[in-house]
């Protein structure tokens, strides 16, 4: 089982989401994904990314656009970074997210990609609403559900959760509850653990 605690609003887990699928199906591994809203984290337990993102440093936020276009490019996937609008307010997305449960995948991809490869505002409704039109999802439905206390408790305790798990970040990768990985380029060492954990049951 692979735990992955994500965000939309992060380019990182963008890859991440994607690259992950392919690897898990490879190794018979199923997902259970789990949306939190990474401000929250940030604001509980890693503030510093907010005055990294007031004062960065020069030389090293040239080389993560590099290295978030060559990871894109080794994914296949757009990315424009940053987004016009950036930060951006994605908590009603994450909530959708939440609501759809299992079936989350299509609208979370498409949530990612309208984000940023489409460099579109996903806190605007009108975004939203866009996106449950291309996935299929009753647009009603979809806002009833994300205005739901049930649906909002929900986020704000997977939120809660990831922290108190050790997690700091979007996306928190863990493999069997306590193996815990954080960001895209582990993607790697995921794999090897999971590997591990087949051969040990064999």
């Amino acid at each position: 089982m692979i735990e992955f605690f994500f965000d939309c609003s992060s380019p990182w887990t963008y890859l991440a989401f994607h690259n992950i699928r392919p690897l898990a199906k490879e190794l018979g591994a199923e997902i259970a994904w789990r949306p939190i809203l990474v401000g929250g984290i940030f604001n509980t337990v890693n503030p510093s990314v907010y005055a990294q993102r007031e004062k960065p440093v020069p030389l090293k936020a040239r080389y993560m656009l590099k290295d978030l276009g060559d990871w894109a490019r080794s994914a296949g996937l757009a990315i424009k970074m940053p987004p016009t609008v950036f930060p951006v307010n994605s908590v009603k997305a994450m909530r959708g997210c939440i609501w759809l449960g299992r079936d989350v995948v299509p609208f979370a991809t498409a949530v990612f990609e309208t984000y940023w490869a489409e460099d579109k505002d996903i806190s605007q409704d009108a975004v939203l609403a866009e996106i449950c039109k291309k996935v299929g999802i009753d647009e009603q439905k979809f806002f009833a559900g994300i205005s739901e206390q049930g649906t909002k408790d929900q986020l704000k305790a997977n939120t809660e959760e990831v922290v108190a798990r050790g997690g700091f970040g979007s996306p928190t990768i863990f493999v069997g509850k306590t193996d815990m990985y954080f960001g895209n380029d582990r993607l790697p060492l995921i794999r090897e653990a999971l590997l591990r954990r087949k051969a040990s049951a064999a």
